[in-house]
């Protein structure tokens, strides 16, 4: 693996972190907590930073120039990437815009379509949520039920979508709808761009047992959608939708890095008879071994970038990035609640909780990435048959 930077990735480099030192956002993401669904505040905050960005050409970097980006390369949009993180500065992310509709458009949008939607996502004046999920239609998302009736020039849409994330704040909504109910199930489907100001849509914030409300209810009533918004061709709609999931899968994952360094900041302010948590050889062992499981991620993430510079398709590290990462930060945050002891039942920023309470909020939040996504135990399934080549269950 050879991650050398050229002297055009330097020079990207160079002109990024000068903005950045001039423009970078005065409260620092590691002391507003990047709880993007926390209330409203944050979410306008993130809001105005992408809008900043985008006025200096500083979203979207890896798109085609032709679409309003930068044509940069894998390794500048880590560069990208690696400059936001010197200087804490949030990613800009503002809904499904910029990582699912905007590419999914380039690939299947028509004309029209592109021009109309793909300028306002990259400065951010449209932001989209994405309409897959239902309450019978959750890992087996081609029972969805959701139905679009022809009528003239348009579809008249009814239905129920659930777990649709920043529905609230949404302009748009990208939707699978069923318009063949007597096809196979994955025939059947079409691909609808919906403006979420069309009269029948009521959008049902559901509250989460962090207290955050990121998540929605959606609900169709006879909503009247052009079908000029008819992405591809009618019925066509699994293979759009496949698209949009390979761009989210390829942004989904983690690792701990950050959480890490911060649970040994909390084991150090842990008082014990003797000292602190930290000095309990145990405690940094146990530290020691996320830290081992870290690395590891990390050099497959070295292995998936390295297929990527060599002009191959994504492997398998997509899926086990997504499963051992968040199950690695679910496992930290857990025993961060072990050294807070009789603390970890203080809420986030409730008086005299350690680090205002954001340890108990993460282990709360925690199980949200094991099933955002794709499910954890979709990907075991991926990557049992896929990777092990073990037969189907």
């Amino acid at each position: 693996m050879d991650f050398n930077f050229t002297p055009e990735d330097e020079a990207f480099r160079k002109e990024f972190r000068a903005w950045l030192e001039v423009n970078k956002p005065k409260q620092a993401i590691s002391e507003i907590e990047a709880f993007s669904e926390e209330d409203e505040d944050e979410w306008y905050r993130r809001v105005a930073w992408f809008k900043k960005l985008a006025s200096a050409g500083w979203t979207c970097i890896d798109w085609p120039k032709e679409y309003g980006g930068r044509g940069a390369s894998i390794l500048q949009t880590i560069v990208y990437h690696q400059e936001l993180g010197r200087v804490h500065a949030p990613l800009p992310f503002i809904g499904s815009g910029v990582g699912l509709i905007g590419p999914t458009l380039m690939h299947w949008g028509t004309e029209e379509q592109k021009q109309r939607h793909i300028p306002k996502v990259l400065t951010g004046e449209e932001i989209w949520c994405q309409g897959y999920s239902e309450p019978g239609a959750g890992s087996d998302l081609a029972s969805l039920q959701t139905r679009a009736i022809e009528d003239g020039d348009y579809f008249v849409v009814n239905g129920q979508k659930v777990w649709t994330s920043n529905a609230q704040y949404s302009d748009w909504i990208f939707l699978l709808v069923r318009t063949d109910p007597d096809a196979p199930k994955h025939k059947g489907i079409s691909y609808l761009l919906v403006d979420m100001k069309t009269p029948g849509i009521t959008v049902r914030p559901l509250v989460q047992m962090t207290g955050s409300k990121g998540f929605n209810e959606v609900f169709f009533e006879d909503v009247r959608v052009p079908k000029k918004n008819l992405v591809a061709d009618k019925n066509q709609g699994w293979q759009v939708a496949i698209t949009s999931l390979m761009f989210e899968r390829n942004g989904a994952g983690g690792g701990g890095g950050g959480m890490l360094h911060e649970l040994v900041k909390l084991a150090q302010s842990i008082p014990r008879s003797h000292g602190t948590a930290w000095d309990d050889s145990s405690v940094r062992q146990k530290i020691a071994e996320f830290y081992c499981e870290q690395q590891a991620l990390k050099l497959t993430g070295f292995r998936q970038l390295t297929r990527r510079l060599k002009g191959l398709p994504p492997g398998p590290e997509g899926s086990m990035m997504k499963l051992v990462g968040t199950e690695l930060s679910l496992r930290i945050s857990l025993f961060a609640m072990e050294l807070l002891g009789p603390y970890s039942q203080l809420e986030y920023k409730a008086p005299f909780a350690f680090d205002h309470g954001k340890w108990s909020y993460r282990m709360l939040a925690a199980r949200g990435g094991t099933i955002a996504a794709g499910t954890n135990q979709i990907q075991h399934n991926i990557i049992g048959e896929r990777v092990l080549g073990l037969p189907k269950g």
